[in-house]
């Protein structure tokens, strides 16, 4: 351990070299190296902490950059694990830096997350915060949570000393179409970086032990009036005794359609014209898009349902994949038996395989 490297924050009273040894041996795993993953990964690399897991799938995009500020312009459409870790290294020599180049799931969650003593929960969907609560607890891990909405931000420490979990505050998860989705949303860029840095500094505390968690409490940020407020939550006794996961984390959804993997949709692509529908914003979709698809955005679905050939096989896609399942439901509520297929992880997978127009 370096002590000129690390002095601003060894010589702080109530910190000091103990505390700096603590982060050295720490081990933390953050799930996602987007908007929230990004300031985190890169205070705790700075600060001194021993190793650092990043879990991710996504590549760069170029609508990451105005918040994920550890990505530029010449990283866009590689891997966001590989870009990170290698600029993580250039930061801080000394920290071991492992990559999960993978979405976590209910095949790989408990081995990936076994090895560390800390997880920051950083992803932005509810099926993966509910994963991520429930191996914590499986596994006895504390974790911190954050998550945006708007100019609003939120802040939880969850499992930590048996304290209250994920499900004391949020016991189900919401039904699909009940979801904000920033792609629809917007972020306003600075935010994802303040609740970024307020999860890094929770997981600074859980790790040193100085200070007060918020365990059992809710920060809440609001961007546009400079204002937190808490609010107090108990753990409930049968939240904290889970043995093992559940076998999907994947939203309920009670329409039945057939799915596809994006290099599936490549391939098929290239051998005949299909019928494909883009059902993100018009300036998602001028952003990047598929050749030959249609952009329908999912809010005009409904009145512009008779432009579809509902007679032929109608692939539906988003930027992640859950948009494009919403949309399904519209059809087939109205022409239920119409073949609709769902392109798995949407635009956010296929930006490893094609190349827009």
């Amino acid at each position: 351990m370096s002590q000129e490297r690390y002095s601003r924050q060894i010589q702080l009273k109530g910190f000091g070299a103990s505390a700096q040894e603590k982060l050295s041996k720490a081990k933390v795993l953050v799930i996602g190296a987007g908007g929230l993953g990004v300031p985190a990964l890169t205070y705790l690399n700075a600060m001194g902490v021993g190793e650092i897991g990043i879990v991710d799938k996504d590549v760069v995009s170029i609508t990451n950059l105005h918040r994920q500020v550890l990505y530029d312009e010449g990283d866009v459409g590689e891997s966001k694990v590989k870009v990170a870790a290698r600029k993580l290294r250039a930061q801080n020599s000394k920290t071991k830096i492992n990559t999960f180049d993978t979405f976590l799931d209910v095949t790989n969650a408990l081995e990936i997350i076994k090895p560390y003593n800390y997880v920051i929960d950083a992803s932005d969907n509810f099926p993966t915060r509910y994963l991520v609560n429930d191996a914590c607890v499986v596994l006895k891990k504390p974790f911190v949570y954050g998550a945006l909405h708007s100019f609003e931000g939120q802040v939880s420490v969850f499992n930590a000393n048996g304290g209250p979990t994920y499900r004391c505050l949020f016991p189900n998860m919401p039904k699909e179409d009940e979801v904000p989705n920033c792609n629809e949303n917007g972020v306003l860029g600075i935010l994802p970086g303040i609740v970024g840095n307020l999860q890094a500094l929770e997981t600074v505390k859980l790790i040193t032990g100085i200070g007060d968690l918020l365990s059992g409490t809710l920060l809440i940020f609001d961007g546009l009036a400079q204002r937190t407020q808490k609010i107090k939550f108990s753990l409930i006794e049968e939240n904290n005794t889970l043995s093992k996961l559940q076998s999907s984390y994947d939203f309920d959804c009670s329409v039945d359609f057939s799915s596809i993997e994006v290099i599936g949709l490549q391939q098929l692509m290239e051998d005949k014209k299909i019928q494909l529908i883009d059902v993100r914003t018009e300036n998602e979709f001028e952003a990047e898009y598929l050749a030959g698809a249609i952009n329908i955005p999912l809010p005009e679905m409904e009145e512009r349902i008779e432009e579809l050939d509902v007679n032929s096989p109608v692939y539906f896609i988003c930027q992640s994949g859950i948009r494009s399942k919403k949309a399904i439901s519209i059809v087939h509520a109205i022409h239920p038996k119409v073949i609709c297929i769902n392109v798995n992880g949407g635009m956010n997978s296929m930006n490893s395989f094609s190349n827009f127009s």
